[in-house]
């Protein structure tokens, strides 16, 4: 049964699928950098490094790669760059010194970009219910993101961290079969040179005030999760929680549940006239979290409801975004993803680092009022975005 007139049930499972596999890769290190120092009789520290090194990567991706989508084939395009994760994901499983571990983790990242390639593809397939279906690709990257640090530690833990690799090389490889289907090609490309192309990328900035004004709202509700995510787990391992580290993981789980409203939010995008309803809502939904955390800092309760409703206040605005971006012109959708996106990572990266000073500075409530200043500030940007600019 078909959800839109080009794009089948099946072949956006597929999407979401990979591209949620891909991206998972830069987040599998996380919680395992010790046992990866210690098998290889390496420093904690300088394994450290290869966190940010899939991170840089992957931005390195963003900017260099990911504009190609709207020059070359882009199932062409996500074939190789599949067979190249697959290859640093072998080359990281067979590592044995520090080198290797930085060569792979940067190529790892910056291969892993797939998952950009994917959703302008998946928006440049479909004439319509374009926001229900970006909502299911998008929920596969989030459920990626939110699933992949539970994975490494429970395969870590039962077998070796290697084998993390090698069985995420299976799952890519997997993946790359059944995106080589029968995919649909997007016939309209840009025709100058790739300078030319890089430079179109900073164009689409200038030229459209919806995408600034989305760009902006993206990182700071992403800054916002990021804020909070990075200092739950010095939150929960003290008092008066002090929960281990695998129940700690376990709230990631709960986070993913709530990524699977993506979709719903997506197909109500697509019912509205306006995204600023669904801004407002959803940033309602963000700030009722902060408060609760305020009001009930002991609270499982209260943990437990701001985990589901900053999740779900965060993903609706991102599927609202991501949507509504690619309505602005649908032969420039790669470079128009490569816009947003490394606003939107560049927000989370901001928003780790503002919640870390707020966490030194002043403990939990200030973090939890640098929260609430970024989702103030996020509600002032979202006044000025509509579909018709």
């Amino acid at each position: 049964m078909s959800t839109s007139k080009q794009l089948s049930t099946v072949q956006i499972l597929i999407m979401a699928i990979t591209a949620g596999v891909c991206v998972a890769n830069i987040y599998y290190c996380q919680p395992i950098l010790n046992e990866i120092a210690k098998s290889l009789n390496l420093n904690g520290d300088d394994v450290g490094i290869i966190a940010p090194l899939s991170q840089a990567g992957y931005g390195i991706g963003l900017l260099f790669l990911t504009p190609l989508g709207d020059k070359v084939d882009r199932k062409k395009l996500i074939l190789y760059l599949q067979l190249l994760l697959i290859a640093s994901l072998i080359g990281m499983s067979l590592s044995m010194g520090l080198l290797s571990l930085y060569a792979a983790s940067l190529a790892l990242g910056l291969f892993a970009v797939t998952a950009q390639v994917i959703l302008p593809m998946a928006a440049s397939l479909v004439t319509e219910n374009r926001g229900k279906v970006v909502g299911v690709i998008f929920t596969g990257i989030l459920v990626g993101i939110l699933t992949a640090r539970v994975f490494s530690g429970f395969i870590t833990e039962w077998f070796s961290w290697k084998y993390v690799y090698f069985i995420s090389a299976g799952m890519v490889g997997i993946t790359t079969i059944l995106m080589q289907t029968d995919f649909p090609s997007v016939e309209d490309r840009f025709e100058g040179s790739y300078l030319k192309l890089l430079s179109s990328v900073i164009h689409q900035l200038k030229r459209f005030h919806t995408l600034r004004m989305a760009a902006l709202l993206g990182a700071l509700v992403f800054g916002t999760l990021s804020s909070f995510w990075v200092t739950l787990t010095f939150y929960l391992s003290g008092e008066p929680f002090n929960y281990p580290a695998d129940i700690i993981g376990l709230f990631g789980l709960l986070a993913a549940g709530g990524a699977l409203m993506a979709p719903l939010v997506g197909k109500i995008s697509d019912k509205s006239e306006s995204p600023r309803k669904v801004y407002i809502f959803s940033l309602v939904l963000i700030m009722l979290s902060i408060v609760l955390l305020f009001v009930f800092p002991q609270s499982n309760i209260a943990l437990i409801l701001t985990v589901l409703l900053i999740d779900v206040g965060v993903q609706a605005i991102q599927t609202t975004n991501i949507a509504l971006i690619y309505t602005l012109d649908t032969q420039a959708n790669s470079r128009i993803n490569t816009v947003y996106m490394t606003s939107f990572f560049i927000g989370g990266s901001v928003g780790a680092f503002a919640g870390i000073l707020a966490w030194k500075h002043g403990g939990w409530n200030m973090v939890l009022l640098q929260m609430a200043v970024f989702t103030a500030i996020a509600f002032f940007v979202s006044l000025r975005i509509s579909k018709n600019k």
